[in-house]
């Protein structure tokens, strides 16, 4: 499950563009983050995370949120300001398990790695999708789980809604503000569709000129057990809400959960800040992004690199710059990397949420509201890029003492 969100520049408070993404993976999928330099690949081919396809002669510089043991993203946001978020979606159209495939999060960072426009990453992943397919495992031990994908795709400028079905797809413009979840959304309304005949599970029946995008394709059930349409007015309804968005809106919207009075051991597919409960809600956050795009200069990259943000604050990054890969970069099992840090932490304030949760997030807010109205005073006064690594580095170091700080002070003695 995963929730992602839009806001065009004339809805926002600074006249950029504002992305938002929650990734909801396995609990103990760890996640990283990945910062890509722009390169002149030597190989002609390229191994995604199941098939191999032929390398373009360049990639743009992206820094991404991933699964660890991925080759492909969740999220991202490229050295052009194009940013893109996917979502599994369940649609009818059957898997054919001989014939493998891209998997969502290849086509995403392979729409980054060669696009410099919302416009041309909407094109590279359609025509990507239409000569290699859809047909991968999107789990992690979770070998059998496997689904279709839509994206959110956008620049400083505009954004695109697309929507797929095996080799079928559609599309549509945002106007001005635009969220989607886990379920198609497109029923006529679609700027363009490509339609393309594959076994399905139920055959539709629709009637008139132009064939309802949903109703050809979504799986009622699956989309129904994920409650997609309930967070995805959730989200759109946390914009509309709001006349001027800044990125801390976005934070807002992207720690909610499905009631006031949320309790993580009782937790539903309802909530945008997914808690794991078991069989019927199995997804937990496990890496949130809000990208804050200008019409032209560095775009703020603002990232957990941890799960569940309501227990999370967002770091920043900037292209030109570079850190600790090694603190983002997990592994499998706990080991010294923020996601692992930050998890032993999470672990023990989900035991005594409604306690120890209000503490920890206002301790959380003192850092973040800090490090924005920073970072909004860096971008004012044309910094070099090691202001850029500095600043970076100084959020990091901050993070990381107030998790030794309580790592301490919840440690018998």
């Amino acid at each position: 499950m995963c929730d992602t969100l839009v806001a065009l520049p004339d809805k926002t408070a600074f006249g950029n563009l504002i992305f938002g993404k929650n990734s909801d993976r396995e609990p103990l999928e760890a996640q990283s983050i990945a910062h890509y330099p722009r390169q002149l690949p030597k190989e002609n081919q390229l191994k995604c995370t199941y098939i191999t396809i032929p390398q373009v002669e360049e990639t743009f510089e992206v820094i991404l949120s991933k699964p660890f043991q991925m080759w492909g993203a969740e999220m991202g946001v490229n050295e052009h300001g194009v940013v893109i978020g996917n979502e599994a979606v369940f649609t009818n159209v059957r898997f054919d398990k001989k014939k493998v495939g891209l998997t969502g999060m290849d086509l995403l960072r392979l729409a980054l790695e060669r696009s410099n426009s919302a416009k041309q990453a909407l094109k590279i992943i359609t025509n990507l999708l239409e000569e290699f397919g859809q047909n991968a495992c999107g789990g992690y031990q979770n070998r059998n789980f496997y689904y279709h994908n839509s994206f959110l795709i956008a620049d400083p400028q505009e954004a695109f809604i697309l929507e797929t079905a095996g080799k079928s797809w559609g599309y549509r413009r945002v106007n001005s503000m635009g969220s989607i979840s886990n379920g198609l959304t497109l029923d006529q309304d679609y700027d363009e569709a490509h339609f393309v005949e594959e076994k399905r599970t139920v055959q539709s029946l629709f009637s008139g000129k132009k064939e309802s995008f949903r109703g050809r394709f979504s799986d009622l059930l699956y989309t129904q057990v994920g409650r997609a349409k309930q967070r995805q007015a959730c989200t759109f309804g946390f914009l509309e809400k709001r006349k001027e968005l800044e990125v801390r809106d976005f934070f807002e919207a992207l720690r909610q959960h499905d009631r006031e009075d949320f309790n993580p051991k009782k937790a539903t597919t309802g909530c945008i800040c997914m808690h794991a409960t078991g069989m019927t809600n199995p997804s937990d956050t496990t890496g949130s992004m809000v990208a804050e795009i200008p019409q032209s200069g560095n775009p703020t990259i603002w990232m957990t690199g941890t799960a569940h943000p309501c227990l999370s604050v967002y770091l920043p990054f900037y292209f030109g710059t570079s850190w600790d890969q090694g603190l983002f970069s997990p592994s499998a099992h706990p080991d010294k990397s923020l996601w692992w840090k930050a998890k032993s932490i999470q672990r023990s304030i989900l035991n005594d949420y409604s306690k120890l949760q209000p503490e920890w997030r206002n301790q959380l807010d003192q850092l973040q509201t800090s490090w924005v109205l920073e970072n909004k005073k860096l971008l004012e006064k044309n910094p070099e890029t090691k202001d850029f690594s500095q600043f970076t580095e100084k959020c990091i170091r901050e993070y990381l003492r107030v998790l030794q700080e309580f790592s301490s002070k919840s440690s018998p003695l």
